[in-house]
């Protein structure tokens, strides 16, 4: 077979979130271009068998691969670092999603040879937060498989629907304040998202059906492809309308915080969601549509990705044979910090309000019992 094989890591394949379907379509364009893309993460779930049924390995232990990568795709600090010491003549690459999760940082490792960024303020984390060498590390901003999401019909002269796509979005008062904004503009408003029960997992297909999308980034390079108004959104925070002249700066953000305005109040909320909707224009949507399907497809990030792909593996095979005694420094350096995180997590956890009170109620000598009693009656359930 032709084509390298390339190790993927994530920290979950489970729902439908922004990393894992990035690895998802990063393998589903692997898989086309003639390359042998295969999946690792310690959890999996549904979205793990999604990918599986497009007979794209999925693995949740290293030991069922019996042939090493050509390259690890690194993605989440422990995953990478478990692919690595695995497989202990394969180069790596990171790639950094995002700026806040603390998993997702660059372990330090000789192997380790290129770093990319999602978008600028996850290469200033690079860069600037982890010491990532400049002429190790450049961006790739996000794609969109053009063929799943293909262009709606044209857009209405005035916006009749609305959606939220976001997995942070709570049913609260933001949302309640959204919701009426929209109603005050003769527009409806539905969410969706984790948190609100409802996951999209066929934005392809949802998309279609609205006007106006507010989102960030994936879902809304997603929408703009489909050719939507987008407005940048993060469930107490709104960005611009996405412009044309916009356009270049808001993708390389990753239409990301750094689009934002500050956090606002329910009602300043209510207000900005009116003038977004007030500046809706279908023209202007159309044009940034068009736009990003012609520079945002998944096949030239696919062609760019292998470039650093073969550069990672030409630079792993010139260098001299890798040093052991370094490498296991590297990784002693790296279970030290995970367990100072460790205890650093403990600490929150036992000087919490609720955990001090369920501690005190536990004491107490009825209550105690009873609630021993249930616990041990309801992990029996669980258990089957």
């Amino acid at each position: 077979m032709s084509g390298l094989r390339i190790l993927i890591t994530n920290f979950k394949l489970e729902t439908w979130t922004g990393t894992e379907l990035f690895v998802r379509d990063l393998a589903r364009g692997l898989l086309e271009a003639g390359h042998r893309p295969v999946l690792y993460s310690p959890r999996l779930g549904r979205l793990a068998a999604e990918i599986r049924r497009e007979t794209i390995p999925v693995v949740d232990d290293l030991d069922k691969l019996s042939a090493p990568p050509d390259v690890i795709h690194g993605q989440h600090a422990n995953e990478t670092l478990t692919a690595l010491l695995h497989f202990p003549d394969a180069p790596a690459l990171f790639f950094c999603h995002d700026w806040y999760f603390k998993e997702d940082y660059p372990p330090r490792f000789p192997r380790l040879l290129r770093y990319v960024a999602i978008d600028d303020q996850c290469y200033d984390k690079l860069i600037c937060e982890y010491g990532v060498p400049g002429e190790s590390a450049r961006v790739l901003c996000q794609f969109v498989d053009l063929e799943r999401f293909r262009p709606r019909p044209p857009l209405p002269a005035r916006p009749r629907r609305a959606a939220i796509l976001c997995n942070y979005t709570k049913e609260n008062e933001y949302l309640q304040a959204a919701r009426e904004a929209c109603a005050r503009s003769g527009v409806s408003l539905d969410a969706y998202g984790l948190l609100v029960g409802r996951p999209c997992e066929r934005p392809e297909e949802v998309l279609r059906e609205y006007d106006v999308v507010f989102a960030k980034g994936r879902a809304a390079l997603e929408a703009l492809a489909v050719g939507t108004a987008v407005v940048v959104y993060w469930w107490r925070r709104l960005g611009p309308v996405v412009t044309a002249a916009e356009l270049g700066r808001l993708r390389a953000d990753s239409f990301g915080v750094r689009s934002m305005g500050p956090q606002l109040t329910p009602a300043e909320f209510g207000l900005e969601i009116e003038r977004a909707l007030a500046r809706y224009d279908p023209e202007e949507a159309a044009e940034v549509s068009r736009r990003v399907r012609e520079s945002a497809g998944r096949d030239a990030f696919v062609v760019e990705l292998v470039r650093l792909y073969q550069e990672t593996i030409a630079e792993h095979a010139a260098a001299p044979p890798p040093d052991r005694g370094l490498e296991a420094r590297a990784a002693a350096a790296h279970l030290r910090e995970m367990s100072h995180s460790f205890w650093r997590q403990r600490e929150v956890i036992y000087n919490s309000t609720p955990f001090r009170v369920t501690e005190r109620l536990l004491q107490i000598p009825l209550v105690g019992r009873l609630s021993r009693t249930f616990a041990r009656g309801l992990a029996r359930r669980l258990a089957g």
